[in-house]
């Protein structure tokens, strides 16, 4: 599995150590992929490195991405702007679970200023482990969800 990393100038180291961590941990099963910032522009904002990450799965290079802010919710937010993402933000590894298995989720959020890095490995691998499990509740949810975009962007 292919997996965009990005966080704003609040996740950058963050986003580093998560990286040297996940890389030790399952870098044989998934490429990971950096897309920024490097906190080095104290502008670097979180919708920027949100939509850059959500366009990378949207376009198809990326399966998956694990989104760093201070707190999650900003990044989160302007994820889901981007048709086809499903973004959350999940402290704990049921809900990093469960939202793959049951709403499809494709971008985990965090919050740099919330969790350790420890317990941000086990939600990431939590989250890069599970799979949507297509149960007719679990697809009949997510049509949905999908119909709602739709909707929303004008595609009815």
């Amino acid at each position: 599995m292919r997996v965009a990393f990005a966080a704003d100038h609040a996740g950058v180291e963050f986003k580093a150590a998560l990286i040297r961590r996940l890389s030790d941990t399952c870098g044989e099963r998934h490429e990971l992929i950096d897309l920024g910032g490097d906190g080095s522009d104290p502008q670097d904002d979180y919708p920027d490195f949100a939509r850059a990450l959500a366009e990378a799965i949207r376009d198809g290079r990326a399966d998956r991405g694990i989104l760093v802010c201070g707190s999650g919710v900003g990044a989160s937010i302007a994820a889901n702007k981007v048709r086809g993402i499903r973004a959350a933000i999940c402290h704990d590894t049921y809900s990093a679970h469960q939202g793959v298995e049951h709403d499809d989720m494709n971008v985990l959020t965090m919050g740099a200023r919330v969790i350790g890095v420890e317990p941000a490995v086990e939600c990431s691998l939590a989250f890069l482990e599970a799979v949507f499990s297509g149960a007719p509740r679990h697809r009949r949810r997510l049509d949905k969800v999908l119909a709602i975009e739709a909707e929303s962007m004008g595609d009815r």
